[in-house]
C-alpha cells in the first residue's frame, strides 16, 4: 500500500477538508452489500494521498472497483466462516502509524485534514486481512510444486560454473589504516605467498590489521555471481582476487571443494519464489471467479 505520500502531503497542505454533509446514494450493490458515493468520494480521497489515478474520475472509477473487490474478498471470508475483529484492524491501523513514525491518533489527524476519515483506511485494512485469511485457509493448499520441478529448476539455474559447494575461509585488509590502494597492494602480497587455509592465519600476522574468519561451507548460489564464477575456476588451496568491501579490500580462500549433488539450498529458495508467485496468480483467479459469480448491481 503506497500510504507513505500520506505525511509528505499533509505537511505540505495547510487546508482542511470539511466532512461532506450530504446524504448518501447507493451506487453498488454487491450480493445484497451496498457501496455508496460516499464510500467511494472517502476511498477515491484516500487515493489521492497515495498519488494514486490520473484524476479525480479516474480515481472515483478505482475507488468503485476496489471496494466491489474488497465487498466480495469479505463476503467469501463470512462464507468460509472467518471473520476480522476490530483489535486485528486497529492493531493493523497501528502498524500503519508505526512505520510512517507516526502515534495512531496523529496518523487519525492527517487523514482528517485531507477529508478522508480514519474508517476509510481501516476498512481497506480488514479487507485486507480478511483476504491473507481466505489465501491462508482455501488458495495455499492448492498451490503444489513438484519435486521434480524444482530439481529440473534447480539444476538449470545453478549452471555449470556455479554448480559447487565450497569450504571458504575470510582474510580481509581492513580499512583501519592506509588507502585503499595501499590495502590492495598488501593484499595482493598476501596472495603471493599464500600456501593454504592451514597457515591462513599465521601468515595475516605479518600484516597490520588483516582479520581471517572462516565462513564454513557456502554453495556458489549464495555468492555475488562474479564471486562464484572465480572460485570456480580455482583449486582448492586457491585464494580470490583482492575486492574492495565496506570494512577494506576481501580475498577468499578455498579450503574444500565439491561438485555440489545437493540442491536442498536451491531448492527451497526456488520453492519459496515459485511457490509465492503461483499463490499470487491463485489469488487473482480466485477473485476474478469471484467476481463472475457475484451479483453486482450498479445503480
Amino acid at each position: 500500500m503506497r500510504i507513505f505520500s500520506l505525511v509528505f502531503i499533509a505537511m505540505l497542505s495547510l487546508t482542511t477538508f470539511a466532512p461532506a454533509s450530504f446524504a448518501a446514494t447507493v451506487k453498488v450493490v454487491v450480493n445484497g452489500d451496498t457501496i455508496t458515493d460516499y464510500d467511494i468520494s472517502q476511498r477515491a480521497g484516500f487515493m489521492r494521498l497515495e498519488r494514486r489515478g490520473k484524476s479525480n474520475s479516474d480515481r472515483l472509477r478505482l475507488a468503485k472497483e476496489e471496494l466491489i473487490d474488497e465487498a466480495l474478498m469479505m463476503g467469501e471470508l463470512k462464507r468460509i466462516g472467518g471473520s476480522i475483529s476490530d483489535r486485528a484492524v486497529n492493531d493493523a491501523y497501528n502498524r500503519v502509524a508505526v512505520t510512517l513514525k507516526l502515534s495512531s491518533s496523529k496518523l487519525t489527524e492527517i487523514l482528517n485534514a485531507a477529508g478522508v476519515q480514519s474508517t476509510t483506511l481501516k476498512e481497506k485494512l480488514r479487507a485486507q486481512l480478511a483476504w491473507q485469511q481466505i489465501v491462508k485457509q482455501v488458495l495455499r493448499q492448492k498451490v503444489q510444486i513438484s519435486d521434480l520441478e524444482l530439481d529440473l529448476a534447480a539444476r538449470e539455474e545453478v549452471g555449470e560454473t556455479t554448480n559447487y559447494d565450497f569450504m571458504l575461509t575470510e582474510i580481509v585488509f581492513l580499512n583501519t589504516t592506509g588507502t585503499t590502494r595501499s590495502r590492495t597492494n598488501e593484499a595482493n602480497q598476501y596472495r603471493r605467498n599464500f600456501n593454504g587455509c592451514d597457515n591462513a592465519v599465521d601468515l595475516a600476522l605479518s600484516y597490520r590489521d588483516a582479520a581471517v574468519r572462516k565462513m564454513g561451507r557456502r554453495h556458489s548460489t549464495q555468492l555475488a555471481k562474479p564471486v562464484a564464477q572465480e572460485l570456480a575456476k580455482l583449486n582448492v588451496g586457491g585464494i580470490s582476487k583482492p575486492r574492495t568491501i565496506a570494512s577494506g579490500v576481501q580475498m577468499l580462500a578455498i579450503c574444500a571443494k565439491t561438485a555440489a549433488e545437493d540442491l536442498t539450498f536451491v531448492k527451497n529458495k526456488l520453492r519459496n519464489e515459485v511457490g509465492t508467485e503461483k499463490l499470487k496468480d491463485e489469488a487473482e483467479e480466485y477473485l476474478a471467479t469471484l467476481r463472475e459469480r457475484a451479483s453486482i448491481e450498479y445503480r
